[in-house]
């Protein structure tokens, strides 16, 4: 993707389609996240926008881990892209750590080595069954200053809002409550 510049920037963050994303990119554009979590990656065209946003300000390479079924998807989920297109297309915007697999084993394999992150992203298109089961995790990754941006599909238009640290810990432990039962 290419560098952005100040009309970039502005049409990423006010004018971009589809107009749920512009609040992560609003945020991004705030907040200079330097770790990123995302549960689901889709197509990736929100990732590479979110990506060169995050990376415009120079510094520190972002950290960027993507959890995505990739080439496990099933003919009922909607379209993504490969491991391997993953890599190629996000290796030049971030230092990326891509996992392959349901959202909520990658990531209960990886909670305890990944550490806190300052936004996570939690898309619609994951399984509701392997969502639900992951909250307990990204519990474990989310601290006070993490911003958590949940994916909504409502009437055919794609919301994305912020999730609070006290709902994800109402979430993580009805995961504990079935498991117990």
């Amino acid at each position: 993707m290419k560098k952005l510049g100040w009309f970039g920037t502005l049409w990423l963050t006010r004018l971009s389609k589809p107009a749920g994303e512009r609040a992560i990119h609003r945020l991004v554009l705030q907040a200079r996240p330097k770790r990123i979590l995302e549960l689901g990656l889709g197509t990736l065209r929100r990732t590479e926008r979110m990506l060169s946003l995050a990376g415009a300000a120079g510094g520190e390479p972002v950290h960027y881990v993507g959890l995505d079924r990739f080439e496990g998807r099933l003919p009922t989920d909607p379209p993504g892209v490969t491991l391997k297109q993953a890599h190629q297309r996000l290796h030049a915007l971030a230092r990326v750590q891509l996992v392959p697999g349901n959202v909520d084993t990658s990531l209960g394999r990886l909670c305890n080595h990944l550490g806190a992150f300052d936004v996570v992203l939690v898309a619609a298109d994951n399984d509701p069954r392997h969502l639900d089961r992951s909250w307990f995790f990204i519990q474990r990754v989310v601290n006070d200053r993490t911003t958590v941006f949940a994916e909504s599909l409502g009437s055919g238009k794609s919301v994305w809002r912020p999730v609070d640290k006290r709902r994800i810990d109402e979430l993580a432990a009805r995961t504990i409550q079935r498991r117990a039962a």
